[in-house]
């Protein structure tokens, strides 16, 4: 029998669900592919900022945020920050993916500009998005714990942010149950479309924690004050690490609509992501431009950075993370130059204080983060919800309302500031106490990669088989041996057996250098170093 015309409308409306929440997750899925792929960014990024004896460390560091968080947050992190029923400080159901219909068809409709809870069907393309926001937060403090933190000292902060400390801060905001979502009485809702606070400083309060407890690397303070400059090894794989999280931001923040489906949907992501480059681009000459004029007042010469332009644009993109679907591209040039000026006063804070942050992720993702939070109902066009209608932000006629609005992101920006302090001082202390937080002084001499993982980033610059004719005692006693990968003059000279360039024997390399494999395996001469 043919179909009534009501049957096909109702035939024609399943389907369009359908697909409406299969646009919703493939676009989710995307974005977070791209989100996902800032590690890489970060992998580059960090690698080249350490010197070349710990690249493999570091390197390493990235895929435990990788693995380890992976875990937690599909077990605890997701639960914590999502699941449902819970309260307004945590969540508190579906750990291990429990109590999850895998096939259910059913489709829900949220017409709200964030994405609000998903039925069983989005489950995990809900996972997936949000887990790549955890590990993001959980990879600035790598950098900033950066050629001493011992190995299982990372793998325990790791575990713990992304399964805990982190979800806690995105219930509190993104949940429907969170208190700052709710308002908690006052009728207001915490701005944070993509996680300036959330994310960035979440993560940078974890970071200026790490990096303060665990204390600075050997020769990069004098004992009368004095900076020692520890240059990392490779400037262009900052260069290209940093070109990949700018790509990575633009799905970072566009994607944190959460759907594509609906009217209007378009355009939010478009202009979050106009404005998060707008940012960006304002931060980096903004940064660029005021570390000039600072070295040159200091006397340290007329110099443009490269680094600095790097950081500054990572700081004025962090910072158009809170309002970049709210604000108009003239306000995110303004929040990013702000943020990029900020970025180099900050670092200069930082090392005034001898805090030893190698990757700037301090005044990169704490201090970005905490203009962008702060910006963000300033600059708002929509602003604060009232009776389902926007009310507008302060420069937009909003009135009391708005400012309330402001004052509630400022509730919300030392509440998980405070959250992720205390919860890092525990953790750091208690590691500290038990000796697990940093590497002992003579692994750190030699360098972390040939004493903690038995593996060189660059086996070919560092070492070279000595003939037994040229075997000769030092003084102390050991072989004379030479390092090629240590980059700073501030540290005592790495200990490693001696390659040579061979001109008698065919090259292996495009130095002419020949390996010796055997010499690279845990059990070699360098277990002894």
């Amino acid at each position: 029998a043919s179909m009534s015309q009501q049957d096909e409308i109702e035939l024609l409306k399943r389907q369009m669900a359908i697909m409406k929440e299969n646009q919703n997750q493939f676009f989710m899925l995307i974005n977070g592919m791209f989100v996902f792929f800032m590690q890489c960014g970060f992998a580059f990024l960090e690698a080249g900022s350490v010197r070349s004896v710990n690249t493999v460390n570091i390197l390493m560091k990235n895929i435990l945020d990788v693995f380890v968080g992976s875990l937690s947050f599909f077990a605890f992190g997701y639960p914590f920050a999502y699941g449902r029923p819970g309260n307004s400080f945590i969540g508190h159901n579906n750990f291990f993916g429990a109590n999850v219909d895998y096939f259910e068809k059913t489709i829900t409709v949220d017409n709200s500009t964030l994405a609000g809870y998903e039925t069983s069907s989005s489950y995990f393309a809900n996972w997936f998005f949000q887990y790549v926001f955890a590990a993001t937060a959980a990879t600035i403090v790598s950098g900033a714990v950066a050629e001493r933190a011992d190995f299982a000292c990372y793998v325990i902060y790791s575990f713990t942010i992304t399964g805990f400390i982190y979800p806690v801060s995105a219930h509190w905001v993104w949940s429907p149950d969170g208190w700052l979502y709710t308002g908690a009485g006052t009728g207001l809702r915490m701005q944070d479309f993509a996680g300036s606070c959330v994310v960035h400083v979440c993560g940078g309060v974890a970071a200026l924690v790490g990096a303060k407890i665990l204390g600075p690397r050997l020769g990069r303070f004098s004992e009368d004050g004095k900076l020692n400059a520890i240059p990392g090894h490779s400037v262009p794989l900052v260069s290209l690490g940093a070109f990949i999280l700018f790509l990575g931001f633009l799905c970072f923040n566009g994607g944190s609509i959460q759907r594509i489906s609906e009217d209007g949907d378009g355009l939010i992501a478009s202009l979050s992501i106009t404005n998060t480059i707008i940012s960006g681009s304002g931060a980096g000459l903004s940064a660029m431009l005021a570390n000039r004029v600072y070295n040159t007042v200091k006397g340290n010469g007329k110099f443009w950075s490269l680094l600095m332009a790097i950081n500054g644009a990572l700081a004025g993109m962090v910072a158009s993370c809170a309002g970049c679907n709210d604000i108009a591209p003239w306000a995110a040039l303004t929040i990013g130059s702000v943020a990029g000026v900020m970025f180099v006063v900050a670092r200069n804070v930082v090392l005034w204080a001898e805090i030893d942050d190698p990757l700037d992720a301090i005044s990169v993702h704490l201090i970005g983060g905490t203009i962008g939070t702060i910006s963000a109902p300033i600059f708002a066009i929509r602003g604060q919800m009232v009776g389902g209608k926007p009310e507008g932000g302060p420069l937009y006629g909003g009135g009391i309302i708005a400012w309330k609005g402001v004052g509630w992101n400022l509730v919300g920006l030392l509440s998980i500031a405070l959250w992720s302090g205390i919860c890092c001082i525990t953790l750091f202390s208690t590691l500290n106490m038990v000796g697990l937080i940093r590497i002992p002084k003579s692994v750190e001499e030699v360098g972390i990669d040939i004493k903690k993982h038995g593996e060189l980033a660059y086996p070919e610059a560092f070492v070279r088989v000595i003939s037994d004719e040229k075997k000769k005692k030092t003084e102390d006693g050991a072989l004379k041996q030479r390092n090629l990968g240590a980059d700073s003059k501030s540290l005592p000279i790495i200990k490693t057996s001696a390659w040579e360039c061979d001109t008698n024997t065919p090259p292996t390399s495009s130095n002419g250098m020949t390996i010796d494999p055997a010499l690279l395996s845990p059990n070699s001469v360098y277990s002894n170093l």
